[in-house]
């Protein structure tokens, strides 16, 4: 409940405007089911300020965007999440005027706050192997569970791309397997050798068939390459689940995730002279700017090993 605006019911409910907004999105934009539900989730959440000020998309003027931003920053919100929220009001009014449903844009003048970029926290090599290396049961979750890690990490994947792996995207016998990114970009990535091996065992008898059903509740699921135990295939919460699950069971507690991995992939293939424009290509990054945050994450790790391992490095 926002004030005494039901957010359910607007997101149920949207204002038509925003419904022809989120249609032009996947139509048009081929934009992904998570980044609608967030779009959708932001702007119900607009809708239901304006209510508030007795508005609406098609009436609301520079100064109704301005208050949103100011009840945002009031919540104590990060940038980021502001940052995003707004990106999703400033497109919902050029759609509008593009779409000529309104003559004026009173998003166009307002300033979206910029967000710092921090540097993921890549995992160790060491505490990788300890994760990975952790999962050392032969029983079906053991088996699924070493797999998911190893894919996660030998090819940088995101989770949603993992999850959503059918049995034909993945060749063993390649050591390939194909990734559906963001905006239904695909691509062919590379297994690494000891994600062969593990994906191996779990299709082999006495892993993968152990956690399939007698009879599918959907088609989709008896394709899956990763199941949940109720013979499902395994969701981003699932394997989000597992993996801190797994950390915990070796001590690593601190912010483990799905992401970490990623970043730890990345992380540890240019420390190791992979160059950039491979590990480009290796994570579906659309623009190259985005993957070279990882360039300064190695930078910067070279430079502390430097200062504690060369004997000149600093002055006593």
């Amino acid at each position: 409940m926002v004030g005494n605006l039901d957010l359910a019911a607007l997101q149920d409910r949207p204002h038509p405007t925003v419904d022809d907004f989120l249609l032009w999105l996947t139509v048009e934009r081929g934009r992904a089911a998570n980044t609608l539900a967030a779009y959708r989730r932001d702007l119900a959440r607009y809708e239901a300020h304006l209510a508030r000020r007795s508005t609406d998309p098609m009436r609301a003027t520079q100064s109704d965007v301005l208050a949103f931003v100011h009840v945002l920053q009031g919540e104590g919100l990060a940038a980021s999440s502001i940052t995003r929220t707004l990106v999703a009001v400033r497109g919902l009014h050029r759609f509008l005027v593009a779409d000529e449903i309104r003559p004026d844009d009173p998003a166009a003048d307002i300033e979206i706050p910029s967000v710092p970029k921090g540097l993921p926290k890549a995992l160790t090599l060491e505490q990788v192997t300890a994760l990975i290396d952790g999962v050392n049961g032969d029983d079906p979750v053991d088996r699924r569970d070493a797999a998911l890690l190893e894919t996660l990490y030998g090819t940088g994947a995101r989770i949603s791309e993992v999850v959503g792996l059918s049995i034909g995207d993945v060749d063993l016998h390649d050591g390939l397997v194909r990734l559906m990114g963001k905006g239904s970009k695909e691509r062919i990535v590379p297994l690494g050798r000891m994600a062969v091996n593990a994906l191996t065992r779990w299709f082999s008898l006495g892993g993968r068939n152990e956690l399939a059903p007698r009879q599918w509740a959907r088609r989709n699921d008896a394709e899956a390459v990763f199941l949940n135990q109720r013979g499902g295939r395994l969701s981003r919460q699932g394997a989000f689940g597992i993996i801190k699950d797994r950390g915990a069971a070796v001590g690593i507690r601190s912010r483990l995730s799905p992401h970490i991995l990623r970043h730890s992939c990345a992380t540890h293939m240019l420390d190791h002279g992979a160059d950039i424009r491979t590990v480009q290509e290796l994570l579906g990054h659309a623009s190259i700017s985005t993957t070279q945050i990882y360039t300064k994450v190695s930078t910067e790790r070279l430079v502390q090993v430097y200062k504690s391992a060369h004997p000149r490095a600093t002055v006593s």
